[in-house]
């Protein structure tokens, strides 16, 4: 079996996961205060892009237990960016990681078993 991407479904999760996150961080910004994430940014971190992850799986039709592990092997180095104080660029990492991960997944898992 080949390692090819689909180049469509990478920038569709891509731009799903972004736009979620985006939406989830700017009401919780509004919503909450910032010792909020500075006490439990933590956990409402990770739990969040798990939840913005399952959002993208749903959308685009993709396996849902498959993309949750994409999203959480792309969550490992945007954590240890967090830790070294670049928070932002680990996002962004993250989001490439994911995206590549949904592109090359349909080849090795089979949508009908979502």
């Amino acid at each position: 079996m080949s390692a090819r991407i689909d180049v469509s479904l990478l920038w569709r999760s891509a731009l799903v996961q972004l736009i979620a996150v985006g939406v989830l961080f700017a009401i919780l910004a509004i919503l909450l205060p910032k010792s909020f994430f500075e006490s439990w940014g933590w956990i409402a971190g990770p739990v969040a892009w798990m939840g913005c992850a399952a959002l993208t799986a749903r959308v685009l039709r993709l396996p849902l237990w498959p993309t949750l592990l994409g999203a959480l092997l792309a969550g490992i180095p945007d954590a240890i960016c967090v830790v070294i104080g670049l928070h932002t660029i680990g996002d962004v990492i993250a989001i490439i990681l994911f995206a590549l991960w949904c592109g090359w997944m349909p080849n090795r898992y089979s949508v009908a078993a979502a």
